[in-house]
């Protein structure tokens, strides 16, 4: 068994990689393991918020993405003898070569310069994995650890009773999370216009986000829209444990082809009826003959989707997705693959 398990982030910003990277050295901690993080000096955000949960940080490198890989390097060579977990594409690479590693890929190896990384990074390594079924099997070898996420809780004090399904009234449609066209917001805004105007008393929309990791064009507009909007209701960031009690239902309207989808995962353990796009393991999420499955950048399947949730009993469907999360997709299940991983790598 090794002294110490590094985690090595992928970035300075905290996306979902980096939200992962915070369950995992939960999950590591909680099984007994010595872990630490290695992360970049600047941008601090993933450093910082672990260090702020009392893990130990290493912060290396840069400027930029190519100072922190030429870092990773550097600080590999006092630390040959531990196991590093190389928490996406970035340190999977900058750590090539090296044969106590982990590859945990988060997203899809799409564009010919990640697939070539990729073939790279994977060389020589203990374990490649990646958060579904989805990915795995465009990856030779791969092998599939489920992301996890926890219940969803408040943070800003006692949360607001939830509503039970089917008790009347407007219906509140959610979308939680980072702001972009990518994400499907332009379909989810055309849609909650349309429906408005058909039965104003019959829906409510409300956004909670902000525009992240898009151009400065597509942001202002997404703003723009917001501002304009009769429909929709713009609540900025917040907090899931605060949102989705919120909210009926909640939307996930992506386009981009999706490695997991954490925030469907946060909705079935709130136990909020989540309708989802096709877009790559969105439906693996959710499951099998899932009712409020939608075609991506289909205005009318999704339109048709939130009206299926208006006539359909919803409470069958949160307790079935509930025990879907706490079977595939809650800490318990993640702790459980993790041990089992390392188990069988005799780490």
């Amino acid at each position: 068994m090794t002294r110490r398990i590094w985690i090595a982030a992928n970035q300075g910003e905290v996306g979902g990689g980096e939200v992962m990277l915070h369950h995992l050295a939960t999950a590591l901690h909680e099984l007994g393991r010595d872990i630490a993080v290695v992360a970049p000096a600047a941008p601090s955000a993933t450093a910082a918020r672990l260090e702020a949960d009392g893990f130990t940080v290493d912060r290396v490198g840069g400027p930029g993405r190519a100072g922190y890989m030429r870092a990773l390097r550097r600080w590999h060579n006092g630390h040959r003898e531990d196991v590093v977990w190389c928490n996406g594409l970035l340190p999977a690479t900058a750590l090539a070569g090296r044969p106590r590693r982990i590859v945990h890929l988060h997203q899809w190896l799409i564009r010919p310069r990640d697939r070539v990384l990729g073939t790279l990074a994977m060389r020589g390594a203990l374990a490649v994995i990646a958060p579904s079924e989805s990915v795995a099997r465009e990856i030779p070898g791969c092998r599939v650890l489920h992301n996890w996420v926890p219940r969803p809780l408040p943070l800003s004090g006692a949360a607001p009773a939830r509503r039970r399904p089917g008790e009347g009234g407007a219906l509140r449609v959610g979308y939680l999370g980072r702001l972009s066209f990518d994400k499907g917001f332009h379909l989810l805004m055309d849609v909650a216009e349309e429906l408005h105007r058909e039965q104003p008393d019959e829906w409510r929309f409300f956004v909670a986000g902000e525009p992240r990791f898009t151009t400065g064009d597509d942001a202002r507009e997404i703003r723009e829209r917001l501002a304009a909007s009769r429909a929709v209701t713009a609540l900025g960031w917040q907090a899931p444990g605060d949102f989705l009690p919120t909210v009926d239902v909640l939307v996930v309207p992506s386009l981009a082809p999706e490695s997991f989808g954490l925030v469907a995962a946060e909705a079935m353990a709130a136990g909020v009826p989540v309708a989802v796009s096709d877009s790559g393991a969105l439906p693996e999420v959710a499951g099998d003959d899932h009712p409020l499955l939608f075609e991506c950048d289909d205005h009318e399947e999704l339109a048709a989707a939130l009206r299926r949730a208006r006539q359909i009993d919803l409470a069958p469907l949160v307790a079935a997705q509930h025990r879907r999360w706490e079977a595939l997709f809650s800490p318990e299940a993640g702790r459980a693959g993790v041990a089992a991983l390392l188990e069988e790598l005799h780490v």
